[in-house]
């Protein structure tokens, strides 16, 4: 067992971040039920003060985090191997951001199945870091680019890109490799139908009642029997927003295990291929009030280049 005791002045490096991000960070072997717990009954404070989890810091803020007993088996073992995965992945670094390749499998955040996610391999791999967290999410089956922050500004002003996207914007730009069920017949489509937020009961609706805005745009790349490969532009950042408009025009993500043709899934895992096929192929953006422009690539990885070779 261990006790972890620590008091905490906040800088502006963690000015604005929420309390429970924050403490997650910085009580990395340490649950996060149990953290939620310790807010909730009050025996983490805030400048001597109750908090809830949603608050968010500000400079100067004093934490003050009580005595914890933590079992050394709380805490995530990451292999060398998965450490060794993630660093090769990293495609572009300066100052400000990191990108990686993420590769699929691996998830963003850790869950009740899973130990760790992006952030705490990165965390491993860079115990000297100050500050790393995410500036976008990716599916778990879903390869490819993934921007982390390297800072409080940087985490802003990424996400004050995301929260301002619309299509007519080029400060942001997304696009992805997506192999579909079907021969693609339908040119350059755009799709602007409105998804669900938690708690519908449906996940696509043309009707746009009370639904967020969602816009995907496809364009065929490349023809095979039976499939095709598309390369698909969004602005908005819905939750499995290229799988449902895909499905929803009969056109279904390869791979798909929620919103995708079972069937015909099984049929490609015959063939050896047992993911979903979504890959986050570049992201090109521009921060406010800086001249340079930032596009980075994330090659497909090998076993997606295997499948769609098999396909010719």
């Amino acid at each position: 067992m261990k006790n972890i005791t620590s008091i905490h002045t906040i800088d502006d490096a963690r000015d604005g971040q929420r309390i429970d991000n924050f403490l997650f960070a910085v009580l990395k072997s340490v649950p996060k039920s149990l953290i939620y717990r310790l807010l909730r009954t009050g025996k983490i404070r805030v400048n001597g003060k109750r908090v809830k989890q949603t608050y968010r810091l500000q400079e100067d803020d004093e934490v003050n985090i009580p005595a914890i007993d933590v079992s050394e088996s709380s805490v995530p073992t990451i292999n060398d191997a998965v450490k060794n995965q993630l660093n090769s992945a990293i495609l572009y670094e300066d100052e400000h951001i990191l990108a990686i390749n993420k590769p699929a499998g691996l998830a963003v955040h850790p869950g009740s199945r899973v130990p760790y996610g992006v952030i705490e391999v990165l965390r491993a791999i860079r115990p000297q870091a100050s500050f790393l967290e995410l500036g976008h999410r990716l599916d778990r089956e879903t390869s490819g680019c993934l921007l982390v922050a390297k800072n409080k500004h940087s985490l802003n002003a990424l996400h004050d890109l995301l929260r301002n996207s619309d299509w007519n914007n080029k400060d942001l730009k997304k696009s992805y490799l997506v192999l579909v069920k079907g021969e693609w017949d339908l040119g350059e489509k755009i799709v602007n139908t409105p998804l669900q937020s938690k708690g519908s009961n449906s996940e696509v609706d043309d009707q746009k009642n009370a639904w967020k805005d969602a816009l995907t745009i496809f364009k065929p790349i490349e023809y095979f029997k039976g499939f095709t490969l598309l390369n698909a532009q969004i602005k908005t950042g819905r939750t499995h927003q290229i799988r449902l408009h895909a499905a929803h025009i009969g056109f279904p993500v390869v791979g798909d295990s929620k919103h995708g043709d079972f069937a015909f899934n099984r049929e490609c895992r015959k063939l050896g291929f047992k993911r979903m096929f979504l890959h986050a192929a570049e992201i090109s953006f521009q921060f406010p009030n800086q001249g340079k422009r930032i596009t980075i690539t994330a090659p497909m990885d090998d076993e997606l280049k295997a499948f769609i070779e098999g396909l010719d």
